[in-house]
């Protein structure tokens, strides 16, 4: 187990909507406020999404992510900013032609999809691994499109956080370190419990974290109710912890958390009751070789 745990703050993704919780940051300062508050409830890392202040659906738009990471960076310089590069890999295909997008589809060029990171160099930058069923849709990610953001990414100083939702996933990751195309250590990020890929159970878990590079650093984390479990089997194999409101709404069974920070909180208190210590943002960066 790790002696100092970094735990990470989803605080609003893509998917979760204000139906499933009201108090879902939306607008830039609700974002920022977010990021802030997992900080101050221990959060080492947020992990940041934007959305479009009006309709709350997901948006790219560089104007949000620079406004949230000022509103951060006015108030705390510590926190690691973790800006994902998720949404552009969706595609819809139509009924009448599949090989027609649907209006659905966000699938965009992956220089498009990093765009912001360039502008804005994070400290670290989300690469997700994944081509697999997502919904009623798929997310395509192939190799080529990968290595492009993976380059991109590196050359604007970022760190790439490599999502992982299946085995192959982790396969692809091996092979891209082998090329040269990503760093070692690499950052890894296991995610279970999103239909037909890791189902959140102990056992993959383990199978996956046995599957990374051996100087792998990496989280773990599950979806929906098996948030807190997943998180804490993270902790007992070796690994990081996310928790937040892209990934969970509930504090427990039927009690709605107040925001990201009762959530960092309770993660911070099962960790400490089993014998672990949360890491600072400077505890952090150094496990992670961040610059200061």
């Amino acid at each position: 187990m790790q002696p100092n745990v970094i735990i990470t703050c989803a605080v609003t993704g893509n998917l979760t909507t204000r139906e499933h919780h009201p108090g879902l940051p939306v607008t830039p300062e609700e974002i920022a406020n977010a990021c802030l508050e997992a900080a101050d409830a221990g959060a080492a890392i947020a992990h940041i999404h934007v959305r479009d202040p009006e309709t709350g659906k997901p948006s790219m738009e560089l104007r949000y992510y620079r406004e949230v990471i000022e509103r951060i960076r006015a108030k705390n310089n510590a926190l690691i900013l973790n800006v994902t590069t998720g949404p552009g890999g969706r595609y819809h295909p139509s009924e009448e032609n599949p090989a027609v997008a649907g209006p659905r589809t966000t699938l965009m060029r992956p220089e498009k999809r990093v765009e912001h990171i360039v502008a804005l160099k994070p400290d670290i930058a989300t690469l997700d691994l994944n081509t697999m069923t997502f919904g009623s849709e798929v997310v395509i990610n192939t190799p080529g499109n990968v290595k492009i953001m993976a380059e991109i990414i590196n050359d604007a100083g970022s760190k790439p956080e490599l999502e992982v939702f299946d085995t192959g996933h982790i396969l692809l990751a091996q092979d891209l370190l082998s090329a040269g195309v990503l760093k070692s250590p690499a950052m890894f990020t296991i995610v279970t419990g999103v239909k037909y890929g890791f189902p959140s159970t102990p056992d993959v878990m383990a199978l996956a974290a046995r599957m990374l590079p051996r100087d792998a650093v990496w989280t773990g984390f599950g979806v929906g109710r098996m948030s807190f479990p997943m998180a804490m089997q993270a902790y007992l194999l070796g690994g990081h912890v996310r928790v937040g409101l892209e990934d969970n709404s509930y504090l427990t069974k039927g009690v709605l958390a107040k925001g990201n920070g009762e959530l960092v909180e309770r993660a911070k208190d099962l960790i400490v009751k089993l014998g672990g210590q949360i890491a600072s943002p400077s505890q952090a960066r150094a496990m992670l070789g961040l610059s200061a």
